[in-house]
């Protein structure tokens, strides 16, 4: 899913439904209830280093032997998946509600 990078970020390349390639940096990777989540961030330029970013968090489904990121619709899976993430998280980001 991520392309491994040993001297610097995890990064990922998703093709919206327009076919727009955009690239993010995936913080963190966690299963819970036989469902994988990435935490991901836009990977920016250096002209937009230090400027605040979106936290982004999919679920990681399967169709067949295809394997892609979905949104995720239940208010209450999405809450309890982004307070882990957020915890995980919080000695390395600033996370504003």
């Amino acid at each position: 899913m991520a392309e491994q990078n040993e001297f610097g970020p995890d990064l990922l390349t998703l093709t919206d439904d327009e076919g727009v390639a955009h690239s993010f940096e995936v913080l963190d990777t966690l299963e819970k209830d036989g469902h994988k989540y990435v935490a991901m961030i836009p990977a920016y330029d250096d002209d937009s280093l230090g400027q605040p970013g979106e936290l982004i968090i999919l679920r990681n489904s399967q169709e067949g032997d295809e394997e892609f990121l979905v949104g995720i619709e239940s208010e209450d899976e999405f809450n309890d998946v982004a307070a882990i993430f957020m915890k995980n998280l919080e000695d390395y980001y600033e996370f504003t509600e």
